[in-house]
Protein backbone atom coordinates (compact mmCIF):
# COMPACT_ATOMS: atom_id res chain seq x y z
CA UNK A 1 0.00 0.00 0.00
CA UNK A 2 2.76 2.43 0.89
CA UNK A 3 4.46 1.98 -2.77
CA UNK A 4 1.17 2.64 -4.57
CA UNK A 5 0.81 5.36 -2.21
CA UNK A 6 4.21 6.83 -2.95
CA UNK A 7 3.76 6.34 -6.99
CA UNK A 8 0.62 8.03 -6.93
CA UNK A 9 1.90 11.11 -4.91
CA UNK A 10 4.94 11.11 -7.65
CA UNK A 11 2.32 11.26 -10.48
CA UNK A 12 0.54 14.20 -8.98
CA UNK A 13 3.93 16.39 -8.78
CA UNK A 14 4.61 15.55 -11.75
CA UNK A 15 1.57 16.51 -13.35
CA UNK A 16 1.34 19.54 -11.13
CA UNK A 17 4.73 20.48 -12.15
CA UNK A 18 3.60 20.09 -15.57
CA UNK A 19 0.66 22.53 -14.84
CA UNK A 20 3.42 24.98 -13.77
CA UNK A 21 5.68 24.75 -16.52
CA UNK A 22 2.53 25.36 -18.93
CA UNK A 23 1.55 28.28 -16.88
CA UNK A 24 5.65 29.46 -17.15
CA UNK A 25 5.20 28.94 -21.07
CA UNK A 26 2.48 31.18 -21.68
CA UNK A 27 3.65 34.08 -19.44
CA UNK A 28 7.20 33.70 -21.18
CA UNK A 29 4.85 33.92 -24.51
CA UNK A 30 3.13 36.89 -23.35
CA UNK A 31 6.79 38.55 -22.03
CA UNK A 32 8.37 37.95 -24.34
CA UNK A 33 6.11 39.68 -26.69
CA UNK A 34 5.81 42.60 -24.88
CA UNK A 35 8.25 43.48 -22.80
CA UNK A 36 11.36 41.53 -24.06
CA UNK A 37 10.89 42.57 -27.95
CA UNK A 38 10.66 38.64 -29.28
CA UNK A 39 9.97 40.28 -32.71
CA UNK A 40 13.59 41.39 -33.10
CA UNK A 41 15.59 41.30 -35.05
CA UNK A 42 12.94 42.74 -38.30
CA UNK A 43 14.43 44.71 -40.99
CA UNK A 44 12.55 47.57 -42.64
CA UNK A 45 12.77 48.63 -46.26
CA UNK A 46 13.59 52.37 -46.81
CA UNK A 47 14.06 54.62 -49.85
CA UNK A 48 18.20 53.76 -49.17
CA UNK A 49 18.24 50.41 -48.71
CA UNK A 50 17.07 47.82 -45.40
CA UNK A 51 17.44 48.89 -41.78
CA UNK A 52 18.20 45.90 -39.75
CA UNK A 53 17.58 45.96 -35.93
CA UNK A 54 18.38 43.18 -34.29
CA UNK A 55 16.81 43.99 -30.53
CA UNK A 56 14.62 46.53 -29.27
CA UNK A 57 16.19 50.20 -29.57
CA UNK A 58 17.40 51.75 -26.36
CA UNK A 59 19.00 54.76 -27.16
CA UNK A 60 17.64 56.52 -30.34
CA UNK A 61 18.55 59.26 -32.19
CA UNK A 62 16.15 61.64 -34.33
CA UNK A 63 17.80 63.74 -37.08
CA UNK A 64 14.32 64.28 -39.38
CA UNK A 65 13.18 67.60 -38.63
CA UNK A 66 9.99 66.25 -37.50
CA UNK A 67 10.40 62.64 -36.28
CA UNK A 68 11.13 63.33 -32.65
CA UNK A 69 7.29 64.01 -32.99
CA UNK A 70 6.33 60.65 -34.05
CA UNK A 71 9.22 59.03 -31.96
CA UNK A 72 7.35 60.67 -28.56
CA UNK A 73 4.09 59.95 -29.66
CA UNK A 74 5.01 56.44 -29.68
CA UNK A 75 6.01 56.81 -26.08
CA UNK A 76 9.70 56.65 -26.69
CA UNK A 77 11.95 59.27 -25.55
CA UNK A 78 15.05 59.47 -27.87
CA UNK A 79 18.65 60.41 -26.93
CA UNK A 80 18.95 63.22 -29.16
CA UNK A 81 16.91 65.03 -31.21
CA UNK A 82 17.16 67.73 -34.43
CA UNK A 83 15.77 71.11 -34.04
CA UNK A 84 14.22 72.59 -36.76
CA UNK A 85 13.36 75.98 -36.13
CA UNK A 86 11.34 78.05 -33.62
CA UNK A 87 12.72 79.76 -30.17
CA UNK A 88 12.01 76.24 -28.05
CA UNK A 89 15.36 75.45 -26.58
CA UNK A 90 14.18 71.95 -26.10
CA UNK A 91 13.90 71.26 -29.60
CA UNK A 92 9.89 70.72 -29.25
CA UNK A 93 6.80 72.38 -29.95
CA UNK A 94 4.31 73.47 -27.02
CA UNK A 95 2.19 70.30 -28.39
CA UNK A 96 5.32 67.87 -27.77
CA UNK A 97 6.03 69.35 -24.48
CA UNK A 98 4.15 66.32 -22.38
CA UNK A 99 5.37 63.35 -24.03
CA UNK A 100 9.28 64.64 -23.52
CA UNK A 101 8.37 65.22 -20.07
CA UNK A 102 11.90 65.68 -17.88
CA UNK A 103 14.10 64.03 -20.73
CA UNK A 104 16.87 65.88 -21.17
CA UNK A 105 17.96 65.16 -24.91
CA UNK A 106 20.83 66.37 -26.77
CA UNK A 107 19.81 69.57 -29.29
CA UNK A 108 21.38 69.21 -32.18
CA UNK A 109 21.34 72.35 -34.93
CA UNK A 110 21.66 72.73 -38.70
CA UNK A 111 23.59 70.22 -40.67
CA UNK A 112 23.72 66.59 -39.64
CA UNK A 113 27.08 66.09 -37.66
CA UNK A 114 28.10 62.57 -37.85
CA UNK A 115 30.85 62.57 -35.29
CA UNK A 116 28.75 63.98 -32.41
CA UNK A 117 25.88 61.44 -33.75
CA UNK A 118 28.67 58.41 -33.41
CA UNK A 119 30.11 59.77 -29.93
CA UNK A 120 26.46 59.27 -29.03
CA UNK A 121 26.31 55.55 -29.42
CA UNK A 122 23.07 55.05 -30.78
CA UNK A 123 21.33 51.82 -31.58
CA UNK A 124 18.86 53.05 -33.85
CA UNK A 125 18.67 56.58 -36.01
CA UNK A 126 15.51 58.20 -37.47
CA UNK A 127 16.36 60.15 -40.44
CA UNK A 128 13.21 60.49 -41.73
CA UNK A 129 11.94 64.11 -43.32
CA UNK A 130 15.65 64.83 -42.63
CA UNK A 131 17.18 65.19 -46.54
CA UNK A 132 19.64 62.73 -45.89
CA UNK A 133 21.97 62.09 -48.45
CA UNK A 134 22.86 59.03 -49.75
CA UNK A 135 26.69 59.51 -48.61
CA UNK A 136 25.63 60.94 -45.39
CA UNK A 137 23.33 57.46 -45.06
CA UNK A 138 26.36 55.25 -46.16
CA UNK A 139 28.19 56.88 -43.16
CA UNK A 140 25.64 56.55 -40.45
CA UNK A 141 23.80 53.05 -41.18
CA UNK A 142 27.63 51.70 -40.47
CA UNK A 143 27.16 53.54 -36.97
CA UNK A 144 23.39 52.05 -36.39
CA UNK A 145 20.76 50.81 -38.38
CA UNK A 146 19.39 54.24 -40.15
CA UNK A 147 15.59 55.07 -41.03
CA UNK A 148 14.39 57.24 -43.95
CA UNK A 149 10.97 56.71 -45.10
CA UNK A 150 9.55 53.90 -47.19
CA UNK A 151 10.25 53.45 -50.97
CA UNK A 152 8.38 55.21 -53.07
CA UNK A 153 8.08 58.56 -51.72
CA UNK A 154 10.97 61.52 -51.50
CA UNK A 155 12.53 62.71 -48.73
CA UNK A 156 9.39 65.28 -47.49
CA UNK A 157 6.34 64.11 -48.85
CA UNK A 158 5.93 60.70 -46.50
CA UNK A 159 2.35 60.37 -45.25
CA UNK A 160 2.45 60.73 -41.75
CA UNK A 161 0.79 57.34 -41.71
CA UNK A 162 3.12 55.58 -43.58
CA UNK A 163 5.92 57.03 -40.77
CA UNK A 164 4.20 55.85 -37.69
CA UNK A 165 3.97 52.25 -38.74
CA UNK A 166 7.02 52.12 -40.05
CA UNK A 167 8.27 53.55 -35.92
CA UNK A 168 5.99 51.43 -34.58
CA UNK A 169 7.87 48.62 -35.73
CA UNK A 170 11.32 49.33 -35.14
CA UNK A 171 10.74 50.68 -31.69
CA UNK A 172 8.35 47.40 -30.87
CA UNK A 173 5.10 50.10 -30.92
CA UNK A 174 3.06 48.38 -33.92
CA UNK A 175 0.26 48.41 -31.41
CA UNK A 176 0.28 51.82 -30.40
CA UNK A 177 1.00 52.86 -33.59
CA UNK A 178 -2.41 51.27 -34.68
CA UNK A 179 -3.95 52.99 -32.01
CA UNK A 180 -2.32 56.22 -32.72
CA UNK A 181 -4.03 56.40 -36.62
CA UNK A 182 -6.97 54.55 -35.52
CA UNK A 183 -7.46 57.07 -32.73
CA UNK A 184 -6.65 60.29 -35.84
CA UNK A 185 -9.00 58.78 -38.50
CA UNK A 186 -11.88 57.95 -36.16
CA UNK A 187 -11.62 61.96 -35.45
CA UNK A 188 -11.13 63.29 -38.88
CA UNK A 189 -14.46 60.94 -40.06
CA UNK A 190 -16.20 62.92 -37.52
CA UNK A 191 -15.28 66.01 -38.40
CA UNK A 192 -16.31 65.25 -42.29
CA UNK A 193 -19.99 64.40 -40.86
CA UNK A 194 -20.36 67.54 -38.87
CA UNK A 195 -19.15 69.85 -41.96
CA UNK A 196 -20.82 67.51 -45.02
CA UNK A 197 -20.50 71.24 -47.31
CA UNK A 198 -16.58 71.11 -47.06
CA UNK A 199 -16.64 68.04 -49.02
CA UNK A 200 -15.65 68.47 -52.61
CA UNK A 201 -14.91 72.16 -52.21
CA UNK A 202 -11.43 73.53 -53.76
CA UNK A 203 -8.68 74.77 -51.17
CA UNK A 204 -5.41 75.75 -51.93
CA UNK A 205 -2.11 75.84 -49.57
CA UNK A 206 -0.05 78.77 -50.54
CA UNK A 207 3.25 80.20 -48.46
CA UNK A 208 2.54 83.99 -47.44
CA UNK A 209 6.04 84.97 -48.39
CA UNK A 210 5.88 83.82 -52.03
CA UNK A 211 4.53 82.19 -54.63
CA UNK A 212 4.80 78.74 -53.24
CA UNK A 213 1.61 76.69 -53.48
CA UNK A 214 1.92 72.72 -51.98
CA UNK A 215 0.89 69.47 -54.07
CA UNK A 216 -1.75 67.28 -52.87
CA UNK A 217 0.72 64.57 -51.55
CA UNK A 218 2.74 66.89 -49.45
CA UNK A 219 1.27 65.98 -45.48
CA UNK A 220 -0.45 69.85 -45.53
CA UNK A 221 -2.48 68.96 -48.51
CA UNK A 222 -3.07 65.42 -47.51
CA UNK A 223 -4.63 66.66 -43.88
CA UNK A 224 -6.89 69.44 -45.46
CA UNK A 225 -8.11 66.69 -48.74
CA UNK A 226 -8.65 64.16 -45.30
CA UNK A 227 -11.57 66.56 -44.45
CA UNK A 228 -13.00 66.81 -47.59
CA UNK A 229 -11.60 69.56 -49.34
CA UNK A 230 -9.97 69.33 -52.84
CA UNK A 231 -6.40 70.36 -54.35
CA UNK A 232 -6.22 71.89 -57.93
CA UNK A 233 -5.24 69.29 -59.97
CA UNK A 234 -2.83 71.68 -61.61
CA UNK A 235 -0.43 72.05 -58.77
CA UNK A 236 0.59 68.57 -59.36
CA UNK A 237 1.84 69.15 -62.45
CA UNK A 238 4.11 71.60 -61.65
CA UNK A 239 6.26 70.04 -58.88
CA UNK A 240 9.67 69.03 -60.37
CA UNK A 241 11.33 66.50 -58.89
CA UNK A 242 13.52 69.23 -57.13
CA UNK A 243 11.21 70.18 -55.45
CA UNK A 244 9.35 67.08 -54.56
CA UNK A 245 6.34 68.63 -52.92
CA UNK A 246 5.35 72.12 -53.98
CA UNK A 247 5.63 74.25 -57.20
CA UNK A 248 6.72 77.83 -57.85
CA UNK A 249 4.42 80.09 -59.48
CA UNK A 250 4.68 83.74 -60.80
CA UNK A 251 2.27 86.37 -58.98
CA UNK A 252 0.75 87.18 -62.34
CA UNK A 253 -0.82 83.02 -61.85
CA UNK A 254 -1.99 83.73 -58.58
CA UNK A 255 -5.53 84.14 -60.02
CA UNK A 256 -5.55 80.13 -60.59
CA UNK A 257 -5.41 79.67 -56.74
CA UNK A 258 -8.59 81.57 -56.81
CA UNK A 259 -10.32 78.18 -54.63
CA UNK A 260 -13.59 78.30 -52.18
CA UNK A 261 -10.68 77.92 -49.31
CA UNK A 262 -7.54 80.08 -50.08
CA UNK A 263 -5.22 78.84 -46.98
CA UNK A 264 -2.17 81.43 -46.14
CA UNK A 265 1.04 79.74 -44.78
CA UNK A 266 3.42 82.28 -42.33
CA UNK A 267 6.25 80.47 -40.70
CA UNK A 268 7.11 84.15 -39.79
CA UNK A 269 5.79 87.43 -40.46
CA UNK A 270 5.09 87.85 -44.48
CA UNK A 271 1.86 89.81 -43.72
CA UNK A 272 3.40 93.10 -45.34
CA UNK A 273 3.74 90.81 -48.57
CA UNK A 274 0.25 89.73 -48.61
CA UNK A 275 -0.65 93.05 -48.33
CA UNK A 276 1.27 94.20 -51.48
CA UNK A 277 0.24 91.20 -53.90
CA UNK A 278 -1.16 93.93 -56.26
CA UNK A 279 -4.13 90.41 -57.83
CA UNK A 280 -5.17 89.48 -54.52
CA UNK A 281 -7.91 91.74 -54.58
CA UNK A 282 -8.76 90.39 -57.90
CA UNK A 283 -9.37 87.02 -56.25
CA UNK A 284 -13.35 85.63 -55.34
CA UNK A 285 -11.51 84.14 -51.79
CA UNK A 286 -10.66 87.78 -51.15
CA UNK A 287 -13.64 89.35 -51.85
CA UNK A 288 -15.62 86.94 -50.45
CA UNK A 289 -13.82 86.18 -47.23
CA UNK A 290 -12.37 82.80 -47.83
CA UNK A 291 -8.91 82.86 -46.92
CA UNK A 292 -7.46 81.96 -44.08
CA UNK A 293 -4.40 83.24 -42.16
CA UNK A 294 -2.02 80.69 -40.56
CA UNK A 295 0.49 82.05 -38.17
CA UNK A 296 3.55 81.12 -36.86
CA UNK A 297 2.35 78.64 -34.12
CA UNK A 298 -0.30 77.22 -36.27
CA UNK A 299 1.70 77.01 -39.59
CA UNK A 300 4.28 75.28 -37.16
CA UNK A 301 1.62 72.88 -35.80
CA UNK A 302 0.36 72.43 -39.73
CA UNK A 303 3.75 71.71 -40.91
CA UNK A 304 5.05 69.31 -38.49
CA UNK A 305 1.92 66.93 -39.48
CA UNK A 306 2.78 64.36 -36.76
CA UNK A 307 0.37 62.33 -34.65
CA UNK A 308 0.84 65.35 -31.78
CA UNK A 309 1.38 68.38 -33.81
CA UNK A 310 -1.90 67.24 -36.28
CA UNK A 311 -4.05 67.13 -33.45
CA UNK A 312 -3.46 70.72 -31.72
CA UNK A 313 -3.72 72.21 -35.42
CA UNK A 314 -7.15 70.86 -36.06
CA UNK A 315 -7.90 72.14 -32.95
CA UNK A 316 -7.31 75.85 -34.20
CA UNK A 317 -7.74 76.11 -38.00
CA UNK A 318 -11.52 73.71 -37.60
CA UNK A 319 -13.17 77.34 -36.55
CA UNK A 320 -11.13 79.33 -39.10
CA UNK A 321 -12.57 76.91 -41.96
CA UNK A 322 -15.97 76.92 -40.73
CA UNK A 323 -16.10 80.71 -40.88
CA UNK A 324 -14.32 80.75 -44.77
CA UNK A 325 -16.27 78.48 -46.24
CA UNK A 326 -19.80 79.09 -44.41
CA UNK A 327 -20.67 81.28 -47.55
CA UNK A 328 -21.60 84.30 -45.99
CA UNK A 329 -19.67 87.20 -47.03
CA UNK A 330 -20.49 88.97 -43.74
CA UNK A 331 -18.74 86.18 -41.62
CA UNK A 332 -14.86 87.38 -40.93
CA UNK A 333 -12.47 84.97 -40.48
CA UNK A 334 -11.10 85.44 -37.09
CA UNK A 335 -7.14 84.84 -38.35
CA UNK A 336 -7.46 86.95 -40.83
CA UNK A 337 -9.15 90.06 -38.52
CA UNK A 338 -6.35 89.47 -35.93
CA UNK A 339 -3.62 89.60 -38.51
CA UNK A 340 -5.31 92.70 -40.06
CA UNK A 341 -5.43 91.08 -43.56
CA UNK A 342 -9.22 91.66 -44.11
CA UNK A 343 -9.74 93.92 -46.87
CA UNK A 344 -10.14 97.89 -46.48
CA UNK A 345 -13.96 99.09 -47.03
CA UNK A 346 -13.66 101.87 -49.77
CA UNK A 347 -14.62 105.58 -48.87
CA UNK A 348 -17.87 105.57 -50.38
CA UNK A 349 -18.74 102.73 -48.54
CA UNK A 350 -17.53 104.17 -44.97
CA UNK A 351 -19.74 107.15 -46.21
CA UNK A 352 -22.68 104.72 -46.97
CA UNK A 353 -22.72 103.09 -43.74
CA UNK A 354 -22.47 106.55 -41.66
CA UNK A 355 -25.67 107.44 -43.65
CA UNK A 356 -27.44 104.40 -42.92
CA UNK A 357 -26.44 104.67 -39.07
CA UNK A 358 -28.09 108.05 -39.37
CA UNK A 359 -31.43 106.65 -40.65
CA UNK A 360 -34.30 107.01 -38.31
Amino acid sequence: MTMVNTQKHSEKCRGMRQVFLLIFYFIFLILSDEVLGEGFPVQIEHRYGVAEILEKPQRVVSIGYTSHDFILALGVKPIALRRWYGNHPRGVWPWAEAALGDAEPDIMWGSINIEKIAALKPDLIVATMSGLTRDEYNFLSRIAPTLLGPPGYGAFNTPWQAQTRMLGLALDREKKAAEIIAEFDQRVNDIRLAHPKWQGMSASICWAGGSIVYASFDPRSQLIESLGFEIPAFIDDLVNQESEFYATISDELLPLLDTDVLLWLDSGDNRQHLRQLRLRPTLRAWQQGREVYLDESLSAAFSHASPLSMHHALDLLIPLLEQAADGDVTTLVESMLQADLLPKPSISQIQMNKLQANLP
